[in-house]
Parts: C-alpha cells; structure tokens; sequence
C-alpha cells in the first residue's frame, strides 16, 4: 500500500514536471491562438488520460501495458 502511493506520487511529480515543460515550450512556437487553445486542451486531456491508467494500473483496476 505505501509503495503504490509513493509510486503515485513520484508518476505526479514527474508527469507534471514534463507538461510544465511542455506548456512552457509551446509558447515558443507561432500559432494562431484557437490553434494554441486546442492543443493545451489536447495535451491535459491526454495527460489526464494517460495518469488514470497508470494510477488504475498501480491500483490493480486494469492491467497496464506490457511494453
């Protein structure tokens, strides 16, 4: 039980760390601004996605991929 939540907390810290980076990248790049909005939705909606797996996967709800 402590290894899955310390397990959760380290996928936290550095998920968030990588979509900071991301969203501090972005910027940089010249879009239209419905063009920046929709991908900062799409990479919270996927970023969001992709923890809920994981944390089911630590959690023993899904099985998580085998890579």
């Amino acid at each position: 039980m402590i290894g899955t939540l310390i397990s959760i907390v380290l996928l936290l810290i550095v998920l968030g760390v990588i979509i900071w980076a991301i969203q501090a990248l972005l910027p940089l790049i010249p879009l239209p601004p419905p063009f920046a909005t929709v991908i900062n939705v799409l990479i919270t909606v996927i970023v969001v996605l992709v923890i809920v797996y994981i944390i089911a996967g630590l959690l023993g709800v899904v099985h998580p991929l085998r890579l």
